[in-house]
């Protein structure tokens, strides 16, 4: 038998306009199969909380009603559509063999924020966490997991957070740091003969990022690679300077260096301007697909950018399916990428709960219950830690965009 029982502890604003009273709970009864099973089965309860910036506090006022008249606002939309997605994941699971109550928390909250939580034992019966966190919070669930000793889920944040020594922390959506390491061994398994550029600007990101690619590069005290840096400030900006550095009749790659918008459309229309007379690869940061210009339907359609990413969805698969028919059903619309996100990180990590309880931490590559992307969860020694700093996802994908189709490239 299934019961699934979600408890918002505040008031939550659906984006098809349903509100949700404070301290609401729906409760979930499988019938399916119910009946057959033998009553001695153990049935087991297990408490998931779900956190995520949804800003209620902000949006309704003391007599709890809705600020605004004409539409959300945009601040509480992706914590509200990932909590919409974890919910619909917990929704189609069969669990023959558990309970699973789920609360889910705004890490946002004035009344209650999160140390108050902590500090008056509310948070205390939870089995697992999952974030869509960052900054303050996110260093203050990892503390309260590493402290009782359960999973602290990172669902969005692509960042440690400050946290060392804590072997209870998984990080999903890989650091910066790991991009690199992900695009660098690609270039030694395939274009270690062919020229490299690592192109950039000033400031203190494409300082980080040319120190984590010179790092990983002297691994042995000597560069494997020769990456030649390059830098692209605004006065330089142009095909005519990147023309300077390159050979038609060698393969290039360039490496963009840079998180920032403009330097990334800059860069790709100095390389659109010279391709195909030179043979270019383009090779940019996680964030790149994000950025307009470059995701336009009629601007690159003949110059591929590729980048790195932990999801890869073409949504043709089963669960993408149950979630878009959920989502319609519930919401009258399309579920985005957050929601998906919620889906994929609820779906996953509770079955790996139910499965192996308290031992979570040891079974992370479990590929029994993959939703959308494959994960790698490696340990990572930062410090002089007995135990992993953290556990991050080492997976990734070389995302290809041209005319502003998203596909697997590697």
């Amino acid at each position: 038998m299934k019961k699934i029982t979600v408890t918002i502890s505040f008031i939550v604003a659906i984006l098809a306009s349903a509100i949700l009273s404070a301290n609401a709970q729906k409760a979930i009864q499988a019938q399916n199969m119910a009946a057959t099973l033998p009553v001695t089965v153990p049935i087991k309860t297990y408490h998931v909380g779900i956190f995520a910036s949804l800003y209620l506090d902000s949006v309704f006022n003391e007599d709890g009603n809705f600020r605004f008249k004409q539409s959300m606002p945009r601040l509480i939309v992706p914590g509200l559509e990932f909590v919409q997605g974890a919910e619909l994941a917990l929704d189609s699971l069969y669990l023959p063999n558990a309970n699973i109550i789920l609360t889910i928390y705004d890490s946002k909250s004035y009344d209650e924020p999160i140390p108050t939580l902590i500090q008056e034992k509310k948070l205390d019966s939870l089995d697992i966490v999952i974030g869509a966190v960052k900054d303050a919070e996110y260093k203050q669930l990892a503390d309260f997991a590493e402290q009782k000793k359960i999973p602290f889920i990172s669902a969005t944040y692509p960042n440690d957070g400050g946290v060392a020594g804590d072997p209870y922390l998984v990080i999903m959506n890989p650091t910066l740091k790991s991009h690199c390491e992900a695009i660098y061994s690609y270039l030694v398994e395939n274009h270690s003969t062919d020229k490299i550029f690592l192109v950039r600007k000033k400031g203190a990101q494409e300082d980080r990022i040319a120190d984590y690619f010179k790092e990983i590069n002297m691994q042995d005290g000597k560069p494997l690679l020769n990456i030649q840096t390059l830098n692209f400030d605004a006065a330089q900006q142009n095909s005519d300077n990147l023309k300077k550095k390159l050979d038609s009749a060698k393969q290039t790659i360039i490496i963009g260096g840079s998180l920032d918008e403009a330097f990334a459309t800059n860069l790709t229309l100095a390389c659109h301007d010279l391709y195909p007379g030179y043979p270019i690869t383009l090779i940019g940061m996680p964030n790149w697909d994000g950025f307009r210009q470059l995701t336009k339907s009629d601007v690159f359609d003949d110059f591929p950018i590729y980048f790195t990413s932990p999801y890869f969805n073409d949504k043709l698969d089963s669960n993408s399916r149950i979630l878009m028919n959920g989502y319609m059903a519930k919401y009258k619309g399309k579920p985005t990428d957050m929601a998906f996100k919620g889906y994929e990180c609820a779906s996953l990590f509770t079955n790996l709960l139910i499965k192996y309880s308290t031992n979570v931490m040891n079974n992370l590559n479990d590929k029994t219950f993959k939703v959308f992307s494959d994960y790698n969860f490696r340990p990572v020694m930062l410090g002089n830690y007995e135990f992993p700093d953290y556990f991050e996802n080492k997976h990734l994908y070389f995302i290809k965009i041209q005319g502003g189709n998203l596909s697997k490239a590697w």
